[in-house]
């Protein structure tokens, strides 16, 4: 059973590498079942479930849109036996030259050690102007052949 600490030491240990614009522990600390939920209603918002969907179907578009790397500031954690929320924010320019600087409130479930759910509340109006809508789920491996 995760602790307070334990998980808020996990997260806080994400977003600081996060913060220096490195995901590769955020990516390591998913569970292989993990479900993101993207809320609101622009074409990214859904549920991505598995570490494979997660990558795939959200990461990997979502930084292809980028000019550089995407690094955000932590502002404040807040834990409570396996969940944890944060607030944050991340700026990084687009390819097509517009900025993409949102707000975030990332509440996490931790569960074995690892991110097990994790909800997204962010700048909706922000994501329609800045960034192009993802390829329809399924049409990704028919892009890749």
């Amino acid at each position: 059973m995760n602790t307070t600490d334990d998980s808020r030491a996990l997260v806080q240990r994400i977003h600081s590498e996060l913060d220096k614009g490195n995901g590769q522990l955020f990516i390591d600390s998913l569970a292989d079942d993990a479900r993101w939920t993207l809320e609101g209603s622009t074409p990214w918002s859904r549920t991505y479930a598995g570490k494979a969907a997660i990558r795939e179907e959200l990461l990997k578009p979502l930084f292809a849109q980028f000019a550089g790397p995407y690094v955000s500031k932590t502002e404040r954690i807040i834990a409570e036996g396996d969940r944890v929320v944060v607030l944050f924010s991340g700026d990084v320019p687009t390819r097509a030259g517009k900025r993409y600087n949102n707000r975030y409130c990332y509440i996490y479930r931790i569960e074995g050690g690892k991110v097990k759910e994790l909800t997204e509340y962010f700048d909706t109006a922000l994501v329609q102007q800045a960034l192009e809508a993802p390829p329809a789920p399924g049409h990704l491996h028919a892009q890749a052949t």
